[in-house]
């Protein structure tokens, strides 16, 4: 699927497109913030030109790196960020007290024309401390800002990290399928998670069922209804395989196969009404599929390479197998753990595959969805293995295997310990919920007044080859001399204002995830491990060492004993 361009399109004479969730408003924020830009208002102070820091203040999961995300919709919040008639009357209505014409003008008059925004590149690793978003600007609108732009970063980076870290213990060869639309919080929390978690690394996004007790029972139903209801779940199973809103929008690759409820809503290959299939290349037509496929379990059956270890098979979930392959001749993916793995859905799956095969279609593969995982996962391996030497076929050895079922970062470290031949991950639930942590605890300081600092001082940046004395912004024995290799600006201008400063341009979704993996794979190992990583030292020059330390022995009170 193409990826979707983030950067700027001119709608209805905006600069760019608002925030993917139209709930993304100036309303979303806190009472308080419109309390103090009220108070700001009448003591004459609205216009102060004040400059926050977005950053955190502990890497989350146990671990020593954050992905940055969530800028791009930062960014489309700010340069849309104007208040409605409705949500001005609104406003006035909740405040308490009287709200003073003069404050409603004011309101109506509110935009980021006058907003600076620099931050670092979507998809960067960084770590405690470090200004992700440093907002410019007067000081009631940037803190009219402050709420929303916390929780797009939040989550967002939250998740993108926690994509990160499933992609690392997985490694790069295998494929890695989000799972979680139905299990996520609500369908913003399905539809950010999709996206960020392409971000730090997944392929996909897919759908997942892992509900055992959607079979299906038919009871005085005539055939035609009966017929008509499994074409309804399998028109349902096929266009609910993936988070669809979420390739859509963002141009995410869509994987999918079908649910258990698709597999037991069959009772017998006598269903399928439709069963010729054309070749591959359109040169001829096979009358009977399903006959064919019958032919191959046969085949199976009887084959001595396999110690006649296959006997009979579930013939409703081979039903099932032939309907989605007549469906999807070009993309058949089987889930096989219905019934019985080994005994039905593995044997199934095969003869369904090598009748595809004979029509010149390759098969993509199986779906496990309980059990053991390691040891399914050789054992069809072993399987698939057989067949290509037994029937001739280069390549179905490789036959794709797909792993599902709650997975974590845990089970794929025990995965990888025990052994296995799982080729693809979809992992929903521990994913998108974050459930070994809430929040990411990001905040949004003031460091800087009408051009006086509170915490932030400006400095030239460091040079190549020019010797600078670091130190441990805390530890004052902490310290060392750096001969820098690389210098590079962190934050970048991504919303002018009306500075008349160049704009970096919002890159293509593809862009930042690329980003994000170059960024991981220059990370050292210790840093980025699982376990006990090593902290990654952040430092600061002598300079700004001095100043924090001379400003935080100023601004603290004084006690007396």
């Amino acid at each position: 699927m193409e990826a979707k361009t983030n950067g700027p399109s001119v709608n209805a004479g905006r600069v760019m497109d608002g925030p993917t969730n139209p709930m993304v408003t100036p309303l979303l924020t806190d009472l308080y913030q419109f309390t103090m830009a009220y108070a700001y208002w009448k003591a004459g102070k609205h216009n102060d030109r004040a400059v926050f820091d977005l950053y955190f203040r502990k890497n989350p999961f146990g671990g020593e790196f954050t992905v940055f995300a969530g800028l791009e919709e930062c960014i489309k919040l700010i340069a849309n960020f104007k208040l409605t008639e409705e949500e001005i009357s609104f406003i006035c209505e909740t405040l308490p007290g009287s709200c003073e014409e003069g404050f409603v003008k004011y309101l109506r008059n509110i935009d980021c024309s006058d907003v600076e925004v620099y931050a670092i590149s979507e998809g960067t690793v960084v770590f405690p401390k470090v200004p992700l978003l440093r907002v410019e600007g007067p000081v009631a609108v940037v803190q009219l800002l402050e709420t929303p732009v916390l929780n797009l970063v939040n989550f967002a980076s939250l998740v993108a990290t926690n994509a990160a870290r499933h992609r690392l213990v997985a490694g790069k060869s295998k494929m890695l399928l989000e799972f979680g639309l139905r299990r996520a919080q609500g369908p913003d929390g399905a539809i950010s998670a999709s996206k960020y978690c392409y971000i730090g690394g997944f392929d996909a996004t897919s759908y997942s069922d892992n509900a055992y007790g959607s079979s299906l029972f038919f009871t005085n139903v005539d055939s035609l209804s009966k017929l008509m209801f499994v074409l309804l779940v399998s028109v349902l199973c096929c266009v609910l395989a993936s988070n669809v809103a979420a390739g859509r929008l963002f141009g995410i690759p869509l994987r999918g196969t079908h649910s258990h409820a698709f597999v037991s809503s069959f009772m017998s290959p006598d269903e399928i009404l439709e069963r010729s299939l054309h070749r591959s290349d359109g040169s001829s037509t096979c009358e009977d599929f399903v006959s064919l496929v019958q032919s191959w379990l046969s085949k199976i059956q009887w084959a001595k390479a396999l110690g006649n270890t296959v006997g009979e098979t579930n013939q409703s979930e081979l039903a099932a197998f032939t309907s989605y392959a007549l469906a999807f001749p070009n993309n058949f993916l089987a889930l096989v753990d219905t019934y019985d793995v080994m005994r039905s859905g593995v044997p199934n799956f095969c003869a369904v595959a090598l009748a595809l095969n004979d029509l010149g279609y390759k098969s993509v593969g199986i779906r496990l969805d309980s059990g053991d995982l390691a040891y399914l996962s050789g054992e069809a391996r072993k399987i698939f293995q057989i067949i290509e030497k037994e029937f001739g076929l280069p390549g179905f050895g490789k036959t794709s295997i797909t792993a599902s079922n709650d997975l974590n970062e845990e089970t794929l470290d025990a995965l990888n310990k025990q052994g296995h031949e799982v080729d693809c991950y979809g992992i929903g639930t521990y994913l998108v919920t974050c459930y070994a942590q809430a929040a990411l605890g990001c905040v949004f300081k003031l460091v800087e007044i009408n051009n006086q600092p509170r915490i932030k001082l400006s400095e030239d940046v460091s040079k190549v080859g020019e010797r600078i004395l670091c130190r441990h912004p805390f530890n004052e024995s902490k310290r060392a001399y750096v001969v820098p290799q690389r210098v590079e600006e962190l934050l970048k201008c991504y919303w002018p204002g009306k500075s008349g400063k160049v704009r970096e341009e919002l890159p293509a979704l593809k862009d930042i995830r690329d980003h994000c993996i170059k960024q991981l794979e220059q990370m050292r190992p210790d840093h980025i491990r699982r376990l006990n990583p090593t902290p990654y030292k952040v430092s600061v020059s002598a300079k700004l060492y001095d100043f924090i330390h001379f400003l935080w022995l100023n601004e603290a009170p004084v006690g007396e004993l």
